[in-house]
């Protein structure tokens, strides 16, 4: 069973294949708590109910789309994502797992709250995509003053784990994005860089903070600059330009 916040057809906003139509399936729960999380229906207040693999396979069979997104909260935290990506992918469908490269094994990482049982981390998962859309975290998402100081540890103990980015990008086609709010977090992702290994500059794409249109636009008045002096892919959230910041797109 997966806990599945919403499932929705709309049009992806971010990263390569922006304007493609797309169908959108958006798990819930989180082992990160990044602080301007804007889905925290599905992070830090899960919500929606338990499905079945073959109750989300409905779903999609039901949709035309030939492009499908797992996505979250932090899809790669369930023990059962390895088996529903490979039924997506067996029905000829194109897959981008969205993830923020925290996770690689099986088990509960880390979706309970304090006080409740313990990470278990017992074998790697065996999943297979057509993209992975990796989303490292930086110092900027730690919820310092929005959570308590339990969840602040443990955010900014899980959210750097290089390794585990690079191993998915060893696994085939991959993006990396990362959401920056100041110059000091592009120089955050020049330094995270120098770290990983294996990436290419044209999969580098930076993001701007924001959930609205005025938001997005006083970001891209100097990340553009930057994204072009540094050789980097600037990614605007179209997503919020079409529709606005709500659920369903």
């Amino acid at each position: 069973m997966i806990r599945i916040a919403e499932i929705f057809e709309s049009v992806q906003g971010e990263g390569m294949l922006t304007g493609t139509p797309s169908l959108f399936i958006r798990t819930s729960g989180c082992n990160l708590r990044c602080w301007f999380c804007d889905t925290r229906y599905a992070s830090w207040e899960p919500e929606g109910p338990q499905q079945s693999i073959e109750d989300i396979l409905e779903q999609v069979d039901r949709s035309r789309i030939a492009h499908v997104v797992l996505t979250g909260g932090e899809p790669m935290i369930f023990e059962e994502i390895g088996e529903l990506c490979a039924a997506i992918r067996a029905r000829g469908k194109h897959l981008t797992i969205e993830t923020a490269g925290t996770v690689e094994t099986t088990g509960t990482i880390g979706v309970a709250p304090a006080g409740e049982k313990p990470d278990t981390r017992d074998s790697v998962q065996q999943v297979d995509c057509d993209l992975w859309s990796i989303s490292p975290k930086l110092s900027n998402s730690t919820p310092i003053g929005y959570a308590e100081d339990t969840w602040v540890r443990r955010h900014d103990a899980r959210r750097y784990t290089p390794h585990i980015v690079e191993s998915l990008i060893a696994r085939g086609e991959y993006q990396l994005k990362f959401v920056v709010g100041s110059i000091l977090d592009a120089e955050e992702v020049l330094e995270y860089l120098k770290r990983l290994r294996g990436w290419a500059p044209e999969r580098v794409m930076l993001m701007p903070r924001g959930t609205t249109h005025e938001e997005l636009q006083l970001q891209l008045s100097w990340l553009a600059n930057w994204c072009r002096s540094h050789d980097l892919r600037l990614c605007d959230r179209q997503h919020i330009h079409w529709f606005g910041n709500r659920r369903g797109t």
